[in-house]
């Protein structure tokens, strides 16, 4: 489902240089505002940034790298101590398949993977822009290998003088008659990576609704919003998540990494879940990203407006 509409009383008007505007190039989509690049959506799997990175881990289906207006990059690809991280994406982590594990977030193991499937929509509408695409998730244990989840992302983009907003709807829908069993597990689902800046306990920094910043107390808390940042050409920037109310166990608890710069919120934390067939997972989460230092008061009025969207 489209998120529509977007509250334009948090958004100034737009002049004509300054619509969101996404564009199909090569294998990724753009979207920018005017001159200002804000996100990078890699769809079929690009080229490996390294040639130390093996094959297995070449892939598409996710959003590679995300701007502030003032075109700081908040977001990392292929981190070298992760390089199965990647700027904004989705798999699971800890599942069950037809009595069979795969493992579709760490694709080192090759045990599953998730594939871009087709980009189906790139659009633009009374200054917004977005795109509406396909993965899959395939079981690599299987003997031949098997689909064993389709995967939708619905994209939607606004800019605003000092922020862009991204609202992600997930839907994930069985493949066939098995569910996708997910056992109790402290990450997977949505997943993201920050700047390489930020790597080291010191570096990233973090503000929940509830006042939280010592990361060892974000991990595991249930938050219906979190900022993520830190400097990055030695000014503050960084991402306000927001978690829909209507998404299951909303609030959704949260995992951060002890060192790294790596933030996801996780259903599963809360005790095993499944995805059954005929019956849709929908998660819907909204990402403010601003230069600056965090503004508590602005995220509460931001999360509280898009609790209201249905």
């Amino acid at each position: 489902m489209k998120l529509l509409p977007l509250f334009f009383a948090v958004l100034l008007p737009l002049s004509a240089a300054d619509e969101v505007v996404a564009v199909r190039e090569g294998k990724q989509i753009v979207v920018r505002s005017g001159d200002k690049e804000i996100l990078r959506y890699q769809a079929e799997p690009g080229e490996l940034p390294r040639q130390d990175i093996p094959e297995v881990y070449r892939r598409g289906g996710y959003i590679a790298s995300v701007h502030t207006p003032t075109g700081r990059l908040v977001t990392d690809d292929f981190p070298p101590n992760h390089v199965h991280h990647h700027g904004v994406w989705s798999p699971w982590t800890k599942t069950e398949f037809e009595g069979r594990k795969p493992d579709f977030w760490n694709m080192g193991a090759g045990t599953g993977r998730v594939e871009s499937v087709a980009v189906d929509d790139v659009w633009q509408k009374d200054g917004r822009a977005g795109f509406k695409v396909r993965h899959r998730f395939i079981d690599m244990t299987a003997k031949p290998e098997r689909v064993a989840l389709l995967e939708t992302w619905e994209v939607d983009v606004a800019s605003a003088a000092d922020h862009f907003i991204i609202d992600l709807t997930i839907t994930q829908d069985c493949a066939g008659e098995s569910p996708l069993k997910l056992p109790e597990y402290h990450y997977g689902g949505l997943g993201f990576r920050g700047n390489r800046a930020w790597n080291g306990a010191a570096n990233c920094r973090f503000l929940t609704a509830s006042g939280l910043t010592d990361r060892t107390q974000v991990n595991t808390a249930k938050e219906p919003w979190c900022w993520i940042g830190g400097k990055v050409e030695g000014e503050t920037c960084g991402v306000t998540f927001l978690c829909h109310p209507s998404n299951f166990r909303a609030p959704q608890p949260i995992r951060v990494h002890p060192e790294e710069p790596f933030f996801c919120y996780a259903p599963q934390q809360g005790g095993a879940m499944e995805i059954a067939p005929g019956k849709p997972y929908v998660a819907r989460y909204r990402m403010i990203i601003a230069d600056g230092e965090p503004d508590a008061q602005a995220a509460a009025k931001r999360a509280e407006e898009y609790a209201k969207l249905k």
